[in-house]
C-alpha cells in the first residue's frame, strides 16, 4: 500500500524536479549565476542539437515518468507484473541522465573557466530517480 502512494507522489515530484534549478552557472566569478533546470537545459539543447535533445528528453522526462505510470498500473492491478523488467530498464535509463548531469558539473569545475554551484533541484531529481528504482525493486520482490 505504501509503495502505491510513494509511487503516486513521484507523479507530482518529477515535474517539480524538471523545473527546479539543477545548478547555477556563470562564466566569470564576478558576474551573477544563471539557474539551469532540466527544462531550460532541454530548451537550449533543442536549439543547438536536435538529436541530443531527443535522447536527453527520452532519458530525463519520458523514461522516469513512463516507469512511474507503469508501476502505478501494476500497483492497481491494471497491468501485469511481467512488465516489471521493462520498467526497471526505463529506471536505469533515467539514472543515466543524472550521471550525465554530474559528469557535466565535474568537467566544468575541472576546467576552471566559470563557476558552477549545485542547486536543490539536482538532489530532488536524483532522489526521484533513486526512489523510482527502489519502488520498482520492492514491487518486484513483493509477491501478490
Amino acid at each position: 500500500m505504501i509503495l502505491r502512494y510513494a509511487n503516486l507522489a513521484l507523479l507530482i515530484l518529477f515535474p517539480i524536479a524538471w523545473f527546479a534549478p539543477l545548478m547555477r552557472a556563470g562564466v566569470l566569478p564576478l558576474f551573477g549565476l544563471s539557474e539551469i533546470s532540466v527544462i531550460s537545459g532541454l530548451q537550449s539543447l533543442w536549439k543547438s542539437d536536435v538529436f541530443l535533445a531527443l535522447v536527453v528528453t527520452a532519458f530525463a522526462l519520458f523514461a522516469p515518468y513512463m516507469k512511474t505510470i507503469g508501476l502505478a498500473l501494476i500497483h492497481f492491478r491494471l497491468m501485469r507484473r511481467r512488465a516489471l523488467p521493462a520498467l526497471q530498464i526505463l529506471g536505469k535509463l533515467a539514472m543515466a541522465d543524472v550521471f550525465l548531469i554530474a559528469l557535466y558539473i565535474t568537467i566544468s569545475k575541472g576546467i576552471g573557466v566559470g563557476r558552477i554551484e549545485v542547486a536543490w533541484g539536482l538532489y530532488l531529481f536524483t532522489a526521484c530517480i533513486l526512489a523510482s528504482i527502489l519502488i520498482g525493486f520492492l514491487t518486484e520482490k513483493k509477491k501478490h
